[in-house]
């Protein structure tokens, strides 16, 4: 499957990394920035800059994700819209909305269920859209 590296498009990885991460800064501050902030247990302050830990650590996760997501499409040899949307989807539900759920669930996180009702769209959408992004470049 290593060798898949090889045969993904690294421009399309690219993109669909740009893409994952201006959601997620719009999803989680125009969209949602106010009840973001309520489930986390903390004050909206809307002109507050984010640490660089907070924009370049989810844009690295996203990266991984997307790298990793580009390797099983070539391998299972996915070349269409519709494979790509179904891919993104079970990916998206089974393991990236499946992980954030469990890792809302601790002692730390104030409001769980809430966290994964703002937070699991996100990326079952984020998912979806890299993954037809991969497919539309190949």
């Amino acid at each position: 499957m290593l060798d898949a590296l090889t045969r993904i498009n690294w421009l399309a990885v690219l993109a669909a990394t740009v893409a994952a991460t201006g959601l997620g800064g719009v999803w989680f501050t125009a969209l949602f920035g106010k009840t973001y902030a309520t489930v986390l247990g903390r004050a909206y302050d809307p002109k507050a800059k984010p640490a660089p830990l907070f924009i370049v650590g989810p844009m690295v996760c996203s990266l991984a994700a997307i790298i990793t997501s580009a390797l099983l499409m070539k391998a299972l040899n996915l070349s269409s819209a519709g494979e790509a949307l179904a891919f993104g989807a079970v990916v998206g539900l089974g393991y990236f909305v499946a992980t954030m759920a469990n890792t809302a669930i601790n002692p730390n996180m104030p409001r769980p269920l809430m966290y994964s009702l703002v937070s699991g769209p996100y990326f079952f959408l984020m998912s979806i859209s890299t993954s037809l992004i991969l497919v539309a470049m190949p």
